[in-house]
C-alpha cells in the first residue's frame, strides 16, 4: 500500500507548490515512484482540454509520470476565489467521495502519493467538509509548509496546532519567500524551537534545496 501525505500550508501564496514539487522531486531520485495529487484547484485556465491548473501541472511534471488529469485534479474551478466558493461559481458541489475514488485509482500506481492541499489547512470545500475534515477521516500524516515572512511564527504555531489535534503532522518546510527577510534564519530558530515536529527542508525562493537545506527524507520517511 502507498504511503499517502499531504503538503498543506499556513496560507494561500507561501509556496506548497514549490515545495511539493521539490519534494516528488527529491522523493523520485530515491527510486520510488510518486503519485501526485491537487484535489480542488481555483484559478484554472480554459484550454482545449477543459480547465486546466498550473499547480496540479507542474506536479504532474515533477512526477515524472502522465498520470490522468482528472485523477490529479479531480475539481478545476474557474475563479481564483476560496474552493467552496468558486464551486458555487461554476454550479458544482465538491464531493469528498468523487476525491476518495482518485486517492483509490492513485494509490494503486504508486509507492508514495503527495497531496497538494488547496488554500490554508481549514479551507472549506462545501457547506459541511473541509480539507482538515476530509484528511482527517483518512487520518493521513501532513507536512506543513511555512511561508517565511512577517507573521509566519504565530501563523505556524496555530496551524500546527490544529493539525496535530486531529492527524500526525511529521514535519515541516521553511519557504524563504521573496522579498527575503533580512531575519529568516532567527524565525527559523523559533520555528524549530516551538513546532512539534522536524524540520524537513528549508527552500531557496527558486530551485531546488541543496547542502544542509535539502530535504530530510529519512526522518520524513519514518514518520509516514
Amino acid at each position: 500500500m502507498a504511503k499517502i501525505l499531504l503538503v498543506t500550508g499556513t496560507d494561500t501564496g507561501v509556496g506548497k507548490t514549490h515545495a511539493a514539487c521539490a519534494l516528488v522531486r527529491a522523493l523520485r531520485a530515491q527510486g520510488l515512484v510518486v503519485g501526485v495529487m491537487k484535489p480542488v484547484a481555483s484559478g484554472c485556465e480554459r484550454t482545449a482540454d477543459g480547465l486546466r491548473n498550473d499547480d496540479a501541472l507542474a506536479l504532474i511534471a515533477a512526477s515524472g509520470r502522465d498520470w490522468p488529469y482528472a485523477d490529479v485534479n479531480p475539481y478545476a474551478l474557474a475563479q481564483p476565489i476560496a474552493p467552496h466558493l468558486a464551486a458555487i461559481a461554476d454550479g458544482v458541489t465538491i464531493d469528498t467521495a468523487v476525491l476518495d475514488v482518485a486517492v483509490e485509482r492513485l494509490v494503486a500506481q504508486c509507492e508514495v502519493l503527495v497531496i497538494e492541499g488547496a488554500g490554508g489547512w481549514r479551507v472549506p470545500l462545501n457547506e459541511r467538509d473541509s480539507m482538515a475534515g476530509w484528511v482527517s477521516r483518512h487520518h493521513w500524516p501532513v507536512l506543513l509548509v511555512v511561508g517565511l515572512r512577517l507573521g509566519c511564527i504565530n501563523h505556524a504555531l496555530l496551524s500546527a496546532e490544529s493539525i496535530a489535534r486531529r492527524v500526525p503532522l511529521v514535519g515541516w518546510v521553511g519557504n524563504r519567500l521573496p522579498p527575503e527577510q533580512a531575519e529568516w534564519r532567527d524565525n527559523v530558530a523559533a520555528l524549530d524551537q516551538r513546532l512539534p515536529a522536524p524540520r524537513i527542508a528549508i527552500l531557496p525562493p527558486h530551485g531546488e534545496p541543496d547542502g544542509a537545506d535539502g530535504f530530510d527524507l529519512k526522518a520524513l520517511l519514518s514518520r509516514l
